[in-house]
Order: C-alpha cells, then structure tokens, then sequence
C-alpha cells in the first residue's frame, strides 16, 4: 500500500495505517533527532512528541503527499523546543554508528562517528537542524526554508555558516587528531 492510502486512511482515524506510516518514519526520526539534540533521550522524547502531534493533527493535513515532510517539521519543531528547555542540561554523546561501515572497520567509524559528533556540537540547535534536515535527511533547501519557517535566503546563508563551521571543527581536530585504530586493533 502507498503511503498516500495510508494517510489518507490514518486521516479517517485508522490506527494501523497511522502506526504503519509511523514505523517507517521512526527509523529517519530518531537518529536525525538525535544529531539535532545530542541525546539520546530527548531524541526519543521529541520523536514521540512528534508523532503524537502527528495523530493529533493528522485530519487537518490538507495534502497528504507532504506527509513525510510535515512529520520531519513537526520532528524538528519538537527537537528546537526540547532544546530550548534543556539549555543547561550536559550533553551526552551516543557514538553507536547509524550504519556499520561496509569493510568492518567499526573502531574507525566510532572515531569518526566521535568526530562529526564534536563537529556538530559546536553549532546552535537550530543549525543542527537545518544541516540534519538538508545533508542527513536530504530534504531540499527550499523545502527545509519552508518548514523551518525561515526565507530561502535565510536558510542558504545558515547551512553556508553551519557547514563553515563544521569545516572549521574538522580542521581543528585534524591538528590533534584521534588516533587511528588498525584491524589488528593497534594504534596506527
């Protein structure tokens, strides 16, 4: 089934289709959420309030073909709120990869991983957002301005400083580097 008939029926009050759409959804949410919040838990918290929203909202969606990316806005919306609550709150990494590397070589994946995690830390919540949602999700830019609610301009102008900086952070961390691990498991 498509994902149009099942919004169209999640939109009738169908609970399996809402639950198939969201199954699907969950897999892109919760790590994207997670790169925006740098918790794990709030991750979850804000996909959860998301989908919640998503339910709530559901009939009032006038095109169901924008499904996916009214969820990804309601998903970072919820995210920037949850931030915002939690200014002063630590920050924990997850360093699990998303996706294990195709040659095995899990160690240096965790390091990179590390990386880009400390990369990313160094931007505001709203520039995680915007680069989690056009670099990670690939929704285009036109379409993130959009559901971020900003101008194109805008948005262009945020990604070109946010990507800046995480080039500025990778150039920096070049300096002190991590160690690179071998396969036999020695340092390189």
């Amino acid at each position: 089934m498509n994902q149009r008939s099942l919004v169209l029926r999640a939109q009738r009050g169908d609970h399996d289709a809402f639950a198939t759409l969201a199954r699907a959804a969950v897999g892109r949410l919760g790590p994207a959420s997670r790169l925006i919040l740098r918790d794990p838990e709030l991750a979850r918290d804000a996909v959860q309030e998301a989908l919640i929203k998503a339910w709530r909202d559901l009939p009032g969606l006038r095109d169901p073909d924008r499904f996916e990316a009214w969820l990804y806005r309601l998903t970072v919306n919820a995210c920037l709120g949850l931030a915002k609550k939690q200014r002063r709150r630590p920050v924990e990494v997850d360093v699990t990869p998303f996706d294990l590397p195709a040659s095995g070589d899990l160690a240096n994946a965790i390091v990179d991983r590390d990386q880009l995690d400390q990369a990313l830390m160094q931007l505001t919540p709203d520039r995680r957002a915007l680069v989690v949602m056009h670099v990670y999700l690939g929704v285009p830019l036109p379409e993130v301005a959009s559901e971020l609610g900003i101008p194109l301009g805008t948005a262009k102008s945020r990604l070109s400083r946010a990507l800046e900086g995480l080039r500025i952070s990778f150039a920096l961390q070049a300096e002190s580097p991590l160690p690179r691990v071998q396969e036999s498991g020695d340092p390189a």
